[in-house]
């Protein structure tokens, strides 16, 4: 009853704002006879006469109708094609920072240009976010035509592109790009050492495309950016060699939650691995027998630790993750399956030593182990925009997680035409095979029908298991996964075709939409005739008759071959079927070897079936089935939400500290004149570093001999201690006059010897030293906090609160840190200006003048920085 009242109170709520836009659409709906009568330089300087008023006094949404009007009829002349009443209410809420949940197929591309062309009116950037490389290159080139007409400048930041095409991107009005080059700019633009190499603008308005995906699925793992540290290469392999021992080679992940071996238990929930006693003794001997123990060690021994860490990494990389679905290897290289869309990720490498061992069970070239350089969560970066907004067709799930961590309302926008896809009740069998052969029969069925078929897989490998078994029996059938890549929407737009058969993983072709009938868009970019409106009439005509066809066969059905983790993904394949009103179907397989089922039923609940006569032939077709199935995924949703929260939670932290270093580093960049800086940090360290010295007021107990030590090794300070006191007379004086008159006599012996240096050169080597120190303390604190993160939850055992203590613990580290940050910069920099080298002149002059900030950080090294 609870859970009624709060579904009609939400649709309640939702058609409540859809009603307060009304007044919106009709508004623009009247502006449609004025626009459609200007001339096409009218339309186009309406662009300029709308950054004029919003320059002087009027606002966004003073001027939302008649800009919406201006892109609505600037798309019905370039691109033939006119913005739906829906899609301009989807362009409302995007406006007013919320999420549009949209079908598939509603025209989420186009309802888009609406909000992205009137937010480029303020003059700061548009940031449009899609999924990948592709969908970012397609809606950019598509896109730019009508945008391009209104005078409007459109960019492209994709992978690969050198820092000057970046900047060149982010300086147009509208910039597509993907979630992960967006974020990588922006840690990158906090690490380099002049203004002029950044490319980012500021991060005024971003709106995502598939939002769910971007800001739930992908969030739970962070951005970072690594650099190798040490050669651990062969250590992984002889591991490698290892563990084969332990791994009898009949063994099967046929397992449920938990599986058991004598040497090793696995713990699928959680994906880890552990070594049971036989295991551990096993191992031992293996390692006294290759010469990595001795007879009386064990892996228990403190500095045996970091062995034992490599060999359950081993047997993690060979038990938990597998080839073709958890990764590919392309090209000798391992790369990485995305888990939610079924795409390749080959800028993502798995951490804590996982992608080596992966490299080694392979028998591939180890790349070096990698050190965190700079990491941001998703959350956390999309959080940095003034404005922020996304559209999906599958949002509402997941509308409280938008809005707690994000702050952002869902609205769900009723489709163009009413939704008539037929969703039939999940079959389940006892095992795979049963499935299997189920799947086969149904996707048989389709094509004697000449019906479109769709079969969504969960793996890479499943869904060559099913293309195999096809080729058997001679059907013919395209295969969409991480392996083909790159034919992803020629392959997706012919697969509402008469008796055509896809085979995708997961999700991979989002984002394009299933025409019943083929897309004959694509037909386009390949026709030479000079005419092409004409070519395009002929061929929606033809079109239009494919169309009606494979309407009469029932339209695209949809077979899923497994239920994800996650009730949003699973509708999200189903929403590629029954797109403006078109028929449709779908379908779920299920059998009880299923990664879902394996964590949910009990071994019990298997043998109870088989006892109560239910053979593995037999089909299981119950609401009670589909409706435990749904809890499960429920369950699992809320263990993943709780990942997300927990990692943002730890993050949120994190980010304090991270916006501190980041404020000061741009400060310190953009300064022209550090000398105030400097001089402040040498006042700071001298007088922390007499407060250590001086224990009492009176000047008598001062220790001179230790002090002209550390003033000759700290500031390369030579004179006498004892006539400096002689002179200015400070013997029985307090600390204070003794401390304003050494501060008075570094300061001077510091000014004296950068007088000897030209200015500009002088400038460039103190904030570039700066830089290096905040850098390097910077990656240290990282991974340091990421050890404490990782450990942290012990403290629980201790009645202790883990993020209590995190944030604690962390802040004294950081505190730490910045007093570091402090003494170190004070004694490089008089490092730098006091010690003669050899390469010195070449330092001030080659280096600086050229800019050559590669040489500079060599040069620095060999004088040890």
């Amino acid at each position: 009853m609870l859970g009624k009242f709060f579904k009609e109170f939400f649709i309640s709520s939702n058609q409540k704002i859809l009603n307060s836009f009304q007044p919106l659409i009709d508004k623009i709906n009247k502006l449609e006879d004025f626009f459609s009568k200007l001339t096409d330089q009218e339309l186009h300087d309406k662009t300029l006469e709308f950054r004029r008023r919003f320059r002087n006094s009027d606002t966004l949404d003073m001027l939302l109708p008649e800009a919406f009007a201006t892109v609505r009829e600037a798309s019905k002349r370039v691109l033939g094609m006119r913005h739906f009443d829906v899609q301009l209410l989807g362009g409302i809420v995007l406006h007013y920072q919320a999420i549009a949940e949209m079908r598939t197929g509603e025209g989420k591309t186009l309802t888009a240009t609406l909000p992205s062309y009137l937010h480029s009116l303020a003059g700061k950037g548009v940031h449009v976010i899609t999924m990948n490389d592709y969908l970012a290159e397609r809606d950019a080139k598509k896109n730019s035509i009508l945008f391009n007409f209104l005078g409007v400048s459109v960019g492209l930041n994709i992978h690969g592109l050198s820092a000057l095409k970046k900047k060149i991107a982010y300086q147009a009005d509208i910039t597509y790009g993907t979630n992960h080059e967006y974020g990588f700019d922006y840690l990158r633009d906090n690490m380099i050492f002049q203004h002029s190499d950044k490319v980012q603008r500021t991060l005024y308005y971003a709106l995502i495309d598939e939002v769910d995906s971007i800001l739930i699925d992908e969030a739970r793992t962070p951005l970072v950016i690594s650099g190798a540290i040490q050669d651990n290469t062969e250590l992984y392999k002889s591991i490698n060699t290892l563990i084969i021992f332990l791994i009898p080679k009949n063994f099967l992940n046929k397992s449920l939650s938990v599986k058991k071996n004598k040497n090793f238990i696995i713990d699928y929930k959680k994906r880890q691995v552990h070594l049971t006693e036989a295991g551990m003794k096993e191992i031992e001997n293996l390692l006294v027998e290759k010469k990595f123990l001795s007879n009386i060690d064990s892996l228990y021994t403190p500095k045996n630790i970091n062995l034992l860490y490599h060999i359950l990494i081993a047997l993690r990389a060979h038990l938990l993750f597998f080839k073709n679905i958890d990764y590919l290897v392309i090209n000798k290289k391992v790369i990485i399956v995305d888990e939610h869309t079924g795409r390749i990720v080959p800028e993502r490498r798995w951490s804590d030593g996982l992608h080596q061992a992966i490299e080694a069970k392979e028998n591939i070239f180890i790349h070096n182990e990698n050190k965190t350089l700079a990491s941001i969560t998703l959350q956390n970066y999309f959080r940095l925009y003034e404005k922020l907004c996304g559209m999906t067709g599958t949002a509402i799930t997941e509308a409280y997680e938008f809005n707690s961590i994000y702050n952002l309302n869902t609205v769900v926008i009723p489709p163009n035409k009413p939704m008539i896809r037929n969703d039939l009740s999940d079959l389940v069998y006892i095992t795979e095979k049963e499935k299997i052969k189920a799947i086969i029969q149904d996707i048989c069925q389709c094509v004697k029908r000449k019906q479109p078929v769709l079969v969504g897989t969960v793996s890479i490998e499943k869904s060559e298991i099913i293309s195999n078994l096809l080729k058997k029996k001679k059907i013919i059938h395209n295969v969409l996964n991480a392996k083909f890549h790159s034919q992803e929407a020629q392959i997706i737009a012919y697969a509402g075709q008469l008796s055509a058969v896809t085979i995708a993983t997961n999700m991979a072709g989002r984002g394009t939409d299933i025409v019943l009938g083929g897309s004959f868009l694509y037909e386009i970019k390949d026709c030479n005739l000079m005419n092409l409106k004409n070519f395009q009439i002929i061929q929606k005509k033809n079109w239009k008759k494919k169309h009606k066809l494979v309407v009469k066969t029932g339209g695209l059905h949809i077979i899923g071959t497994e239920r994800h983790e996650s009730r949003r993904i699973d509708n999200q394949l189903c929403g590629r079927s029954g797109r403006q009103g078109d028929p449709g179907s779908s379908r779920f397989y299920l059998s009880l070897e299923d990664s879902l089922m394996k964590l949910f039923i009990s071994k019990k609940t298997i043998q109870m079936m088989y006892s109560l006569g239910i053979t593995e032939a037999q089909v299981i077709e119950h609401p009670w089935v589909s409706k435990a199935i749904e809890n499960a995924q429920k369950r699992l949703e809320n263990q993943n939400f709780n990942l997300r929260k927990q990692l943002l939670e730890y993050d949120d932290i994190l980010n304090e500290q991270r916006q501190v270093i980041y404020h000061e580093r741009r400060k310190i960049m953009n300064s022209k004149n550090l000398k105030s800086y400097i001089l402040n940090l040498i006042k700071i360290v001298l007088v922390n570093m007499l407060k250590k010295l001086i224990y009492v007021k009176e000047f008598k107990f001062l220790n001179v001999s230790k002090l002209s030590y550390i003033l000759k090794k700290k500031f390369y300070y030579t004179r006498t201690l004892d006539i400096i006191i002689k002179n200015n007379k400070l013997i029985n004086s307090k600390i204070s006059i003794l401390q304003d008159i050494l501060i008075k006599e570094i300061l001077k012996h510091y000014i004296y010897q950068i007088r000897s240096i030209e200015y500009k050169y002088s400038s460039i080597i103190e904030k570039h030293i700066i830089l290096l120190i905040f850098d390097f303390f910077w990656q240290e604190h990282l991974n340091i906090t990421e050890s404490l993160r990782q450990s942290i939850h012990l403290r629980s055992y201790a009645q202790k609160n883990p993020k209590q203590e995190y944030r604690q613990e962390s802040f004294l580290i950081f505190k730490n840190m910045l007093h570091n940050i402090k003494e170190d910069i004070v004694k490089n920099i008089f490092k730098i200006f006091f010690i003669d080298f050899p390469e010195k002149k070449f330092l001030y002059q080659n280096c600086i003048l050229h800019k050559d900030f590669e040489t500079l950080n060599l040069l620095l090294k060999k004088i040890k920085l």
